[in-house]
């Protein structure tokens, strides 16, 4: 076998001196025998398989500390999740309520930065979504607010762009978060730059129109959600900025169009 989760296998056995070699996500001898060592060492059965009671040892020790969580949940609650500082933090309108340690997208896969809302919530009993799934409106692909099998992720870029969090955390989360709450995911304009390639215009959507709206709506010109479409009241946004700043009002963003956007935000002066 082969992929992000032999991976991460191999990089916890590393952290537990059980694995020696590379760690490449691929499950090869050398592997297969880094698990039987661990294994034996849990007293489990000695199977080179790693099963789920197998992915729940390896992250023995790692569990959220306990907290002294509020009884009572927030009203007007919003998240706004930081993949600069790996937080998550629920919100009561603009006040911050409380903050948690989360793992977020590898570089090479990333967590959606935007403004989405939480579509779907569901149960589960253990597995690497682990105990609570929240699904986010994100359109190019399937990403959510989870728990995990893996605690000893927490804390790092590790996931293949969902949120996840310890157990815990995501189950009192679960109960402060109702579908149709939304979910801020930020971090530092230049960590998208350079997403953009293309001319941008009405009816596109991606991540790339993200960053645009972004860039938009901390020079004052767009203050909706940064949501992927875009739709009229982006391209108002666009003719409204073009306008004031004497560029030609075509309603596009073009490489002019964005450099000035990022001129103006200061993009480059963050790198």
């Amino acid at each position: 076998m082969q992929g992000e989760d032999v991976l991460e296998l191999q990089c916890r056995l590393q952290q537990l001196s059980f694995f020696q070699g590379t760690s490449d996500g691929i499950y090869d001898k050398e592997t297969a025998d880094a698990v039987r060592s661990f294994q034996k060492a849990q007293k489990q059965q000695v199977t080179g398989r790693v099963d789920q009671a197998t992915w729940t040892a390896l992250g023995k020790g790692c569990e959220s500390p306990a907290t002294a969580l509020p009884k009572s949940p927030p009203d007007n609650v919003n998240i706004i999740v930081d993949l600069e500082r790996l937080t998550l933090t629920v919100r009561e309108g603009e006040r911050d309520y409380y903050e948690f340690p989360i793992a977020a997208g590898k570089p090479e896969t990333p967590s959606p930065i935007g403004e989405w809302k939480i579509v779907n919530k569901a149960y589960d009993n253990s597995g690497p979504f682990g105990t609570r799934w929240m699904g986010l409106s994100v359109p190019w692909g399937s990403y959510g607010i989870h728990g995990t099998d893996r605690p000893w992720s927490i804390g790092s870029s590790a996931s293949a762009g969902c949120i996840r969090m310890f157990n815990e955390d995501v189950n009192q989360v679960f109960e402060w978060a109702s579908e149709g709450t939304p979910v801020k995911i930020q971090a530092p304009f230049s960590w998208m730059a350079g997403c953009c390639t293309r001319t941008l215009e009405k009816d596109a959507s991606g991540p790339d129109v993200v960053y645009a709206q972004l860039l938009l709506k901390e020079t004052g010109f767009f203050p909706y959600d940064c949501d992927n479409w875009y739709g009229y009241l982006t391209e108002l946004a666009v003719r409204s900025y073009q306008l004031h700043h004497g560029l030609p009002t075509t309603g596009e963003v073009d490489e002019k169009v964005l450099m000035h956007l990022e001129e103006k935000v200061g993009v480059f002066e963050q790198s």
